[in-house]
């Protein structure tokens, strides 16, 4: 780990043991990818297999894309509940992205598969 990340992580850790208050996602809305969203009444995600960073990315993707179909023009839905088939590392990932890098399900496939 790079000095700075080492440096970024303890900064972080310290805003959190000194209060909520401080700390940069107090605000909702940055907590997410897509803060509009708007999920479908009696929405129920299906169960997916975890990914955890160590099959592939490709493969997660088509079967996660398949039981998801029946939503498949609904760009937003597809990629806040991308997260509920993430585990481990990749749900790391995942909470870690800027939203502003991630404006479609496109750019959110793209950014898995790097």
């Amino acid at each position: 780990m790079e000095e700075r990340e080492k440096f970024d992580l303890i900064e972080e850790r310290l805003r959190v043991i000194e209060g909520i208050s401080d700390y940069p996602f107090a605000d909702m809305a940055e907590l997410c990818l897509v803060p509009d969203d708007a999920i479908p009444p009696k929405f129920k995600v299906s169960d997916f297999d975890k990914y955890k960073g160590t099959t592939c990315p490709k493969n997660h993707l088509k079967m996660y894309c398949r039981k998801m179909g029946a939503y498949s023009r609904d760009e937003k839905l597809l990629i806040h509940f991308f997260q509920e088939s993430l585990a481990e590392a990749a749900i790391t990932w995942y909470t870690n992205l800027k939203a502003s890098l991630i404006r479609s399900w496109k750019d959110l496939m793209a950014a898995f598969i790097r």
